[in-house]
Parts: C-alpha cells; sequence; structure tokens
C-alpha cells in the first residue's frame, strides 16, 4: 500500500537535538513558534553540532505477504536536504539488489517472508559545505491475516496406477490454472491416495485429491492499495473472504462443467477419471512458518513471519524453538536444520550453524545442568524433614507437659499428685464437725500429738491412722468443685 508522508511540524524535529544546544536565542524561540503554526518545515537558527552522524531506531514495520507494491521511506520525516545520496542494506550476508527509487524509497515487490529482516538506510548530503549523514533503522516483518480453504475431491477410475494417476494430477493443475488469475487465488495439490471402490472393488478404484487454496494471489490486494496503514488490514480481511467465496462458487461450477477428464496414453486409449463429490472447508490457520504471536496490534490474530531460530509446520498457529541440535538462520523456516558430523547446540532457538559445538562439550554442560536442581531438590527435602521433626518433638513434649499439669487428666487415670493430697487435708481440717453427717467424728487435730505431721513438707497422709477416711472425703468436694 501507499505511503502517506503526513503533515509534519518543525517542532518535533528540533527539539530532540536541544540538549546539545547551551543557549537559545529569542529570535530562535519566535522562529520556532512560527514554523509550528505555519506547518512549514525550517531549519533550526543555530549551527549543526560537530558530530555530523546521527542514528534513528525505528520500531517494526509489518507488511502483507504477496503485497504487490510496498515502499518504504529511507527517512520517517521529510528532512527537505538538497542533493541527497541513498544507501540502503540488509543485515545478510547473502549480497541483495535492491529497488529504490530516486527519493530513496525502497520498493518490495510481491513480499515474501523471506524479505523479512534488519534493514538500515543511511542518507549523506552536504550543508553549508559539511557533509553529513543519518541513519535509519528498520526491522520488518512478514505477515497475512489468516484464511483459506481445504477442498477434497474424489474421482472414479478403472486404474489405480502411478504412471496414470500422474497424468491425471497434471491434466487437473493446468485446467484450474486460469481460475488462479481470474479469482486472485494459488492452488495448491497437498496430497492424493488411491483405493478400491466399496461398490465394486475389482472394477473401480477411487481417487482421493486434497487441494488448498491460498487467497492471496495475482494482484488479490488490487482494491486496498490507496487505503492507509490504520484502515488496510481491515481492507485485507474482507478481500481475503470475498475471494474465498468467489473461490469456493467457481470450483463448484468448474466441477460441475467438467465432470470427466479424460487421461490418454501413447499406446493406450484415453481413460475417464470421474467427479463424484467436492468438499469445502474454510481455515483459520496459519502459512507454515508463520505464527500468532499479537505483535501487531491493528490485527491481534494475524500471523507473524517467524524469525531465526524459531520455525511453524504447516497448519500450525504458533512459532517454536528450534530444538536442541539443530538451528535456523531464516525468517519463514518450516523446519530446522540439524548440525552436522555428530555435533549439536547448547540450547534450543540457535539461530546459525556457528553455534554447533562437539556432542561431548555439550553433554558435560547439560549433565552438570541437570545434577543442579537434583541436589537442590534433596536438599530441600531434608531440611523439610528436619523441621517436620522439630514440630513434632515439641508438639509432644506440650501435649505431654500440658498432661502432667491438668487436673483433669488426673481424674481420668484414677492417681491423685501429692500436691492436691496437702489441699484436700487442710480443707477437711477447717470445715471440723460441720462437714455433714457423713463426715465422721471430728478430731481435734490442735491437741493432737501428730498434728505436725500433716503441715506442709509433711511425709505423705498415707502414713496416718486417718488417711484412708480423709481420702473418702476429699474426693466428693472436688467432684463438686469442679462442676
Amino acid at each position: 500500500h501507499n505511503v502517506q508522508w503526513g503533515r509534519m511540524l518543525c517542532a518535533p524535529r528540533v527539539w530532540p537535538d536541544l540538549g546539545r544546544v547551551r543557549v537559545l536565542g529569542t529570535v530562535g524561540i519566535l522562529t520556532l513558534v512560527l514554523c509550528s503554526c505555519s506547518g512549514q518545515p525550517a531549519s533550526p537558527p543555530w549551527d549543526l553540532p560537530g558530530s555530523s552522524n546521527w542514528e534513528h531506531q525505528r520500531g517494526l514495520i509489518f507488511i502483507h505477504m504477496e503485497s504487490s507494491l510496498y515502499s518504504l521511506p529511507c527517512s520517517p520525516m521529510q528532512m527537505g536536504v538538497d542533493d541527497p545520496t541513498y544507501h540502503w542494506v540488509q543485515d545478510r550476508a547473502a549480497a541483495k539488489l535492491f529497488s529504490v527509487t530516486e527519493d530513496g524509497h525502497l520498493l518490495f515487490q510481491h513480499f515474501q517472508a523471506e524479505d523479512s529482516g534488519k534493514y538500515s538506510c543511511t542518507i549523506s548530503y552536504t550543508k553549508r559545505g559539511v557533509p553529513l549523514s543519518q541513519t535509519f533503522r528498520y526491522s520488518i516483518f512478514g505477515y497475512h491475516v489468516p484464511g483459506g480453504l481445504d477442498i477434497v475431491l474424489l474421482f472414479h477410475s478403472k486404474l489405480c496406477e502411478d504412471e496414470w494417476t500422474k497424468r491425471f494430477l497434471q491434466n487437473l493443475q493446468e485446467m484450474l490454472r486460469p481460475l488462479e488469475f481470474e479469482q486472485h487465488c494459488r492452488l495448491q495439490l497437498t496430497g492424493t491416495s488411491c483405493f478400491p471402490s466399496l461398490s465394486d472393488p475389482s472394477d473401480e478404484f477411487i481417487i482421493q485429491v486434497q487441494l488448498k487454496v491460498s487467497p492471496f494471489g495475482p494482484h488479490w490486494d488490487e482494491h486496498c492499495r490507496s487505503r492507509d496503514t490504520e484502515s488496510v488490514t481491515d481492507c485485507y480481511r474482507g478481500t481475503v473472504q470475498h475471494n474465498l467465496e468467489q473461490v469456493q462458487l467457481a470450483l463448484t461450477t468448474f466441477f460441475k462443467e467438467h465432470k470427466f477428464i479424460h487421461v490418454t496414453g501413447r499406446d493406450t486409449p484415453s481413460i475417464p477419471f470421474t467427479n463424484e463429490f467436492v468438499g469445502f472447508l474454510k481455515t483459520e490457520e496459519c502459512d507454515a512458518g508463520y505464527g500468532q504471536t499479537k505483535q501487531l496490534q491493528r490485527c491481534l490474530d494475524c500471523c507473524i513471519v517467524c524469525p531465526p531460530g524459531m520455525f511453524s509446520p504447516p497448519k500450525n498457529r504458533q512459532c517454536s524453538l528450534c530444538p536442541v541440535g539443530t538451528y535456523s538462520p531464516t525468517y519463514g523456516a518450516e523446519s530446522c536444520t540439524p548440525c552436522k558430523d555428530g555435533m549439536t547446540t547448547k540450547e534450543p532457538g540457535t539461530i546459525s550453524v556457528m553455534f554447533c559445538v562437539k556432542e561431548e562439550r555439550t553433554k558435560q554442560v547439560v549433565t552438570v545442568m541437570h545434577k543442579i536442581p537434583v541436589l537442590l531438590l534433596i536438599l530441600l527435602l531434608v531440611l523439610l524433614g528436619i523441621n517436620g521433626l522439630f514440630l513434632l518433638s515439641c508438639c509432644y513434649w506440650l501435649c505431654k507437659d500440658h498432661q502432667m499439669s491438668s487436673p483433669r487428666a488426673s481424674k481420668k487415670t484414677g492417681k491423685t499428685t501429692r500436691m492436691e493430697r496437702v489441699i484436700s487435708f487442710f480443707r477437711v481440717s477447717r470445715q471440723g464437725p460441720q462437714a455433714g453427717p457423713d463426715a465422721g467424728p471430728a478430731r481435734d487435730t490442735s491437741s493432737s500429738p501428730g498434728a505436725d505431721e500433716y503441715a506442709p513438707g509433711a511425709p505423705s497422709l498415707a502414713t496416718t491412722p486417718n488417711s484412708a477416711a480423709l481420702t473418702d472425703e476429699t474426693t466428693p468436694m472436688l467432684e463438686v468443685k469442679d462442676r
């Protein structure tokens, strides 16, 4: 599609270079303001800096595959210099001829996946007797909107030999070729098979032919050339859908009119191949070498060409890294190239054969890298085990201390501690005769010669004559208090 320059104000041209100027006069400021208001380009009123080489880093440029014509300017802005010279360079080792216009535009005709890459353009000119140059860099990626047709054709024939089948396919392709130019599409044979017919296996065979229709044929985008970059993708999408509908209608009519396709040999009469079935299936798949990466903001479902180090086989929507031992130096690779002579790569996604090394060295590196996670896992398990044992031991001792200090726990076991016995004795001693009818005869502990034996710190109550009675009276009193 065409490139539109747009209206450029002079302020954006000048302000990025203000950091190099220490003093800006009043006349210069007025000139910039008047220039910005009028929309006319103007040069700064001061001299250019001592360095004559500037470099501008550009973003990504997306060009649709099979575009009839795409014009890429050398400079993203209108510079207005006298007698400039342009020099385009691509980052590939192989030399390539470029089609450059007089004003420095790089032309792409029928853009292909391998045309993607990094480009740079250098403008050289002279200003006030000083030679200057500016370099602009572009990263160009091919893309396409998803869409296509898968066609299945069934023919009946009396022969199922490879020679006759090959002749039949050649005749079929010759007959379908005019449709490619009429419908602006491309027809590609993807597979054939021959098997006996179920109705009469001894006499007839069925020839199955698979075709793939690509909507990007000759001059497919002629209606979208005058669109700008914002609306051109929508135009592409509408064109693809319209072309696919027209192709389906044209093929249906074609096989109705050409029911029989005759194949002749040198010493054999013509053999008819009778068409019995035509099936269409619309697809939204990416072409081989393309994948959906959502890099193009105005078309998130578009298929972007796979960069070096990645590949995408047919009927795959994602670009994948080249496996270890392979590499891919080109854009739009369907498969990766394996390293030769027993060599391999250290990691996936290799972009050059220069990264292929001997397999022994790589095995050692891979072995060490595999051992490190195992050792870390073992160390982690050991630490978790130690922490678990520590927590279990803490819980065990806490539970044990709680059982030893709980009075209810002592009752469940049927035993009383020494401290409980002492407390029970003093309670009975304070109550005296008023303890109740079942308390038994009161005892004068003050006059008893053995009263000091029951003081705190004295021997066990079991050594006194009335220890059994005290124990029987103590138990009910403790139970009432607990309740």
